[in-house]
């Protein structure tokens, strides 16, 4: 139990260290990334007014459609497209990339790919 905690104390330090660095506005909102090990989640955040823009996750319909699996590359590409899709209808083109302390690989790199691939510039 001590190997977990000390995980979990060691992503929470990171991610704190991130979030001290970037903030969402409403001209260029946070993309944040929240990671599990069967399910990834996204959301694109206005840190000034403290509201969520959109939000996805491979637990949703959208993503359920699609018949991939939240954890492979494959799945991260998808929800990747489908958060950029959705910021895009919201009228979001740019923003920041918030990796929420894990690290820029795999399937973290595979949804901001995918996220680029739909249109989002960050």
């Amino acid at each position: 139990m001590k190997k977990l905690q000390a995980k979990q104390a060691g992503l929470r330090r990171r991610h704190t260290r991130v979030r001290g660095k970037i903030s969402g506005t409403s001209e260029r909102p946070r993309l944040c990334i929240t990671r599990s090990n069967a399910n990834l989640y996204a959301q694109v955040i206005d840190d000034v007014e403290g509201k969520t823009l959109c939000a996805v996750s491979t637990l949703g319909p959208e993503f359920k459609a699609k018949k991939k699996s939240g954890a492979t590359v494959e799945g991260a590409s998808a929800l990747g497209e489908l958060i950029g899709k959705k910021a895009k209808d919201s009228g979001i083109t740019e923003v920041v990339f918030d990796r929420g302390g894990n690290l820029y690989h795999g399937r973290i790199k595979a949804l901001a790919e995918g996220a680029r691939e739909a249109g989002l510039k960050f």
